[in-house]
């Protein structure tokens, strides 16, 4: 009987209903954290005020308040609650299916009264050298920013502490340069993880040019895998970008723009590493096969001298080891000693010719 392969991008993709209508939010993705969780950060240039584990009543009074909110949840496989925030804020039901859509495609989407764009938020685990990968949606509507991540734990904390200590110039921008941060903050974890994946590929360059084994070939195709997701999650990144910089939304204003152009710059420098690390996988593939077919052409040059050492060796093994009577060296005393001499001379002939010709 066949087992069946665990297929988990079926497992991703299908889990929900086929056939609903479109804009019906139906969690795709899997479940990372039991209970959501609601965090609000409202302030304005001179106040601040920060409420965690807040509920959805919280929220509401929010969506029409003269400061800047940022509400943050985290957890989307509630689907109702997700569906009440939608209602709350006026988010378009296509908007909402995107939202609980862990596997959304890095994209940006403008309506009258808000614009929405989801991408991919990276972390380097360190103890797999893999990249973990986190959809996160954004919708900046005129006072407030939302965004929906998968689970607890981020690369925004930095952005955090800004506003809490009021840093910069986040405290006297709107709602705009807040996702700019988000955003901001976001691709700069890029950076990060992309440094430690480029020296965990250079560490296994060496690896392989020293000692190369199964294992190699094991991680090599692991890292193409991952470089291939990486692609996937940047390329989109760079037009997404791009449309919200030129974007003629009111919610975007003039002075962020700039910045936005600089974030665009920043996804192509990660764009290139990118490139270049896929560049760098794919010659060593080729190095760890020429690495392995270098090994055993040593091996079979080895074998094949000996072998051809004790050719003659046999030869001679075989003239004398044939039964007939009439062989004059069978009846001499030092017979025996007398042909390993000869076979101990021609073994040296040949060797002394094999470093003339430098075969070995």
């Amino acid at each position: 009987m066949k087992k069946k392969k665990n297929n988990k991008w079926h497992k991703l993709f299908y889990q929900g209903e086929i056939g609903l209508p479109p804009g019906t939010p139906v969690f795709v993705g899997n479940r990372k954290q039991e209970n959501v969780k609601i965090d609000i950060i409202n302030y304005t240039k001179d106040e601040f005020e920060e409420i965690n584990d807040a509920e959805l009543k919280d929220c509401e009074p929010h969506k029409d308040s003269p400061t800047t909110t940022w509400i943050n949840i985290y957890g989307i496989h509630d689907i109702n609650l997700i569906q009440s925030m939608a209602d709350i804020f006026g988010l378009h039901p296509l908007t909402t299916e995107d939202i609980c859509n862990a596997s959304q495609r890095p994209k940006v989407e403008e309506f009258e009264e808000y614009l929405f764009f989801a991408f991919k938020m990276l972390t380097y685990d360190s103890d797999a050298n893999a990249i973990n990968n986190e959809n996160v949606s954004i919708v900046i509507g005129r006072n407030y920013v939302l965004s929906f991540q998968e689970h607890e734990g981020d690369v925004l904390d930095p952005v955090r502490e800004r506003i809490r200590k009021a840093k910069g110039r986040i405290r006297g921008e709107r709602m705009d340069y807040l996702a700019y941060a988000i955003m901001d903050s976001v691709v700069d974890e890029y950076f990060l993880s992309l440094e430690k994946l480029g020296d965990h590929i250079e560490e296994l360059d060496e690896d392989i040019l020293a000692n190369p084994d199964a294992t190699h070939m094991k991680e090599l195709h692991r890292l193409k895998r991952e470089i291939v997701f990486l692609r996937k999650a940047v390329w989109p990144l760079r037009e997404e970008i791009s449309t919200i910089e030129k974007s003629e939304s009111k919610l975007i204003s003039n002075s962020i723009r700039i910045y936005l152009r600089d974030l665009y710059d920043h996804t192509i420098q990660i764009i290139d590493m990118v490139e270049t690390y896929r560049d760098i996988v794919g010659g060593m593939h080729d190095t760890f096969l020429s690495s392995i077919s270098n090994r055993m052409n040593e091996v079979m040059k080895v074998l094949t001298i000996i072998g051809t050492i004790f050719i003659p060796l046999t030869f001679i093994a075989g003239i004398y080891g044939m039964n007939f009577e009439n062989m004059p060296e069978l009846g001499w005393k030092y017979g025996y000693f007398g042909l390993l001499g000869v076979m101990l001379l021609v073994g040296i002939i040949m060797v002394l010719f094999f470093k003339k010709r430098k075969w070995i």
